[in-house]
Parts: structure tokens; C-alpha cells; sequence
């Protein structure tokens, strides 16, 4: 009977591991306090026509054969140069409809790594940018991103098909989507100005050792932007656990200080921005012992997270097309789900704009009071003729959610009468007069200010 038992156990734990991955209800929960008035107005449309390009996007990169990153830059109809060409292409349309406010850029470098047979390569990224409004904000960038590169099964070989459809085309048709959505003003019928200054990347490199999210980083510094959030989209495509549909997740790092992080709040942000209905929060920096090119981004203490789908088939993923043993292998298109991917881009698209249409997040974010019970909160905020105000957010520390919050009109100092400093987490948000909310800055221990 013991031995019995022994060969039953793994099984029983296989199949609770696999009813977990389905993207489980989580327990409902609301901020309360008083928040500052909602007016926040302009949608996008979910529509055919939305789906129709985020299909052809993929389509005309998959149809390069691979677009691994040391395949030929060249070459108009095969490899990495004729995905290039495809989303300058679509990017240079975008920027027409526009009246050539968006510029397209193209930016060659060369990077030298383990997979680039520890020789220099040449490497290409390619940007959207759609330059702010505010003097104030325009060199602050937001950023969303895909990679547009792919692999098959042997990382080393440029040669074999590697279609790439969900790794990542899905994640550049998101990014190039966004473009199409928020820089174009017919698409929903309204024109925004955007504060800050936003940035539709498709980058390649990834494969090889995320050259190209680094590169973009090193981009943005070079021409002096402050990047205010990465959005990376790697792996968006496929929805394949049963009982969809399901929320797409969100990876954020959770910093070194053991209790918060600007991607952590990034993270928070978009969850407040598209409810819990639409994303899965996922508190860890990747998947188990992966990466993408948002961390980059993280590893220089910036606000980046990433959205992946929510159960990935490593059948359809590095996989160089094939069948064995009746099992096809590669990733193909036919695996992908493309209602699901423009779901993924809209969440994105709400995040960018938001973010581009609010006031800067405050700075100085202190917390003192140590050994009284009261909190002070105190803050520092350039003038902004645009901003509402501000809301003091805290919770428990046990908390993955701010649970409580107050407003304040205007920086400087807040006392919590009664909320320990022991038992809580602190921050500061800002808010425009439109609604819309910076990311939330934690509050740090600090010294008292001075009377």
C-alpha cells in the first residue's frame, strides 16, 4: 500500500499545479479615503480593424524566415534587416497620418557578447518617438517596447527558420500598435497632448543577451531623456490554459531595500489604470531564471515591468519548426490568439497615455516620526499650473496593495495623526487636473524637517 501511495502523490501534484496556472480570482479590494475627482474622459475602441493590423504585423514578420540578430541586415526578403524594414515601414505610416509629428528612428550600433561569438555585431533598434508638449516634461520618455528579433532551436544558428510569432512579434505588433492608437488622432476621434514624450521601440539583440533593450536604454540617456516607465511586451500572443479567457501578466522587480520599487509602483500604476479584471500583478523580476529588456532598465533603479502571457507552450517557443514524434514544434502564427494580443495592446496603450498626460511625480519623498504616533509625510514639487494636488497613499506592510489614502493641494509636509510608521508603507502620487496620476514615489526615512 505505501509504495502505492508513493506513485500516486506526484500525479495528484501535477494537476493542482496546472488548476493554479489559470490565472486564479483573487480577493477583491478597494483604496479608501478621499480621492481627488475623477474626470479622466477618451477610450480606445476594441475593433475589427485594430486586429486586422496587429495580424498583418505579425504576418510580415514572420514571412522574413528568421529574423535572428546575426542574420543578414541586407537581405530585403530573408533575416533580421527585412523585419527592419517592415516595422520602419509601418512606423514611417503612422508618422504620415500624423502630419509627421512622430519621428522614426533608426539606430545602428554594434554590441559584443557571448552569442555574438564575443565579436562585435552590428545590431539596428528601431523608434517612434512622439515628442511631448510641456517644456517641463518632453524630455521625460515613456516608453513601450517589443523585440523584433527571434530564435530558433540553436541560439548560434542565423541560418534555420525561427518565425518568431509570439517571441516576440506579438510583443513588437503591441508596440507598434500603441503607436497607431495614440499618435494617430482619428483612431479615437480625439487629439491629446501629450505632456511628456513617448517612445514606441522595437529593438533586436534580445536573443543574444537583451543587447537591444540596453542599447535603448544608452539611447535615451545619450539624448538626455529621463525615462518615466518601460513597458516591455515579450511573449504576448497566446492565451493556452483552459478556462480563458485570462489576464495577462506583469512582472515587477521589487528592489533591494525590502520594500518597494519604482517598478513595483509601475506595476501598482497599471493595475489601477486597467483593473484587476484585465492584468495579473506578478511580484518577481521575470520568469524563473529568464530575462527580457526591461531589466536594463530595473538594474538602473527605472520603472520597467513586463507583460507576458499567462501560461507559455515551450512547444511554440525557441523552437526551430518541425514534427516529432507527432508533437509540432515552432512558433507559428496559428498558435497565437490575436483578440488576445490587441487586449494586451489596448492595457498598454491606457498605461502610455495616462502616464503621458500626467504631472511629474513628486520628489524628496520622506517619511519621519519614529517613536511618536503619528506619521509625517513630506514631499517636494516643482510648480505645475496642470496638477490637482496630491494623494498620501499607505498600507500595511503585509499589504501588496495601497489600502489607504488622504490629499494634500500642495507639496510639503502631512501628519498621519495615529498611523504607525512601524506598521506601514508610505507614498506620494501626484494628480493632474485631467485625472490623470503619476506613478506613486515611496516614502523613505528621512530626517525631520526642519521648523
Amino acid at each position: 500500500m505505501k509504495s502505492h501511495i508513493m506513485k500516486i502523490a506526484p500525479a495528484l501534484f501535477i494537476l493542482a499545479a496546472f488548476a493554479y496556472s489559470q490565472d486564479p480570482i483573487e480577493p477583491p479590494s478597494a483604496l479608501a479615503g478621499p480621492e481627488l475627482p475623477k474626470g479622466f474622459a477618451g477610450t480606445f475602441l476594441r475593433t475589427d480593424r485594430s486586429e486586422k493590423f496587429i495580424r498583418e504585423t505579425i504576418e510580415k514578420l514572420v514571412a522574413c524566415g528568421t529574423r535572428h540578430s546575426l542574420s543578414p541586415w541586407t537581405d530585403p526578403r530573408r533575416g533580421i534587416g527585412c523585419g527592419r524594414d517592415r516595422i520602419v515601414e509601418f512606423l514611417n505610416g503612422v508618422s504620415k497620418a500624423d502630419a509627421g509629428q512622430m519621428q522614426v528612428v533608426v539606430d545602428k550600433f554594434e554590441a559584443t557578447a557571448p552569442r555574438t561569438n564575443n565579436q562585435p555585431a552590428p545590431l539596428e533598434n528601431v523608434y517612434g518617438i512622439l515628442p511631448g508638449s510641456d517644456p517641463a516634461l518632453s524630455k521625460t520618455a515613456i516608453v513601450v517596447s517589443g523585440h523584433f528579433d527571434s530564435m530558433p532551436s540553436d541560439i548560434m544558428d542565423p541560418h534555420a527558420d525561427a518565425p518568431g510569432a509570439d517571441d516576440d512579434a506579438s510583443g513588437t505588433a503591441v508596440s507598434l500598435e500603441c503607436a497607431r492608437l495614440l499618435a494617430i488622432p482619428d483612431v479615437v476621434g480625439a487629439v491629446f497632448q501629450y505632456r511628456a514624450t513617448l517612445v514606441f521601440a522595437a529593438v533586436s539583440g534580445e536573443e543574444q543577451g537583451l543587447l537591444g533593450g540596453t542599447r535603448l536604454l544608452e539611447y535615451l540617456k545619450q539624448h538626455g531623456y529621463k525615462v518615466g516607465a518601460m513597458l516591455d511586451n515579450d511573449i504576448v500572443g497566446a492565451d493556452f490554459a483552459p478556462g480563458g479567457p485570462h489576464r495577462v501578466r506583469v512582472f515587477s522587480d521589487g528592489g533591494a531595500d525590502g520594500e518597494d520599487s519604482p517598478s513595483r509602483e509601475l506595476a501598482r500604476a497599471i493595475e489601477d489604470i486597467d483593473g484587476r479584471d484585465y492584468v495579473r500583478l506578478i511580484f518577481r523580476s521575470d520568469r524563473l531564471g529568464r530575462g527580457g529588456d526591461h531589466l536594463p532598465f530595473v538594474k538602473a533603479g527605472l520603472a520597467a515591468v513586463r507583460f507576458t502571457e499567462p501560461l507559455e507552450d515551450y512547444h511554440h517557443e525557441h523552437q526551430t519548426p518541425r514534427v516529432e514524434n507527432g508533437v509540432e514544434y515552432g512558433d507559428l502564427i496559428k498558435f497565437l490568439n490575436i483578440h488576445f494580443i490587441l487586449d494586451v495592446a489596448l492595457r498598454n496603450a491606457f498605461v502610455l497615455r495616462e502616464l503621458a498626460l500626467a504631472p511629474a511625480p513628486p520628489e524628496n519623498v520622506t517619511l519621519t516620526g519614529a517613536i511618536t504616533p503619528d506619521a509625517k509625510v513630506s514631499w517636494s514639487a516643482g510648480a505645475d499650473p496642470e496638477r490637482a494636488g496630491f494623494e498620501i497613499l499607505w498600507r500595511e506592510t503585509t499589504e501588496p496593495r495601497w489600502s489607504r489614502l488622504t490629499t494634500a493641494s500642495a507639496p510639503g509636509e502631512l501628519v498621519l495623526k495615529g498611523v504607525s510608521t512601524d506598521n506601514h508603507f508610505f507614498a506620494v502620487r501626484s494628480v493632474g487636473k485631467n485625472d490623470a496620476r503619476s506613478i506613486a514615489v515611496n516614502a523613505l526615512p528621512g530626517l525631520p524637517r526642519k521648523p
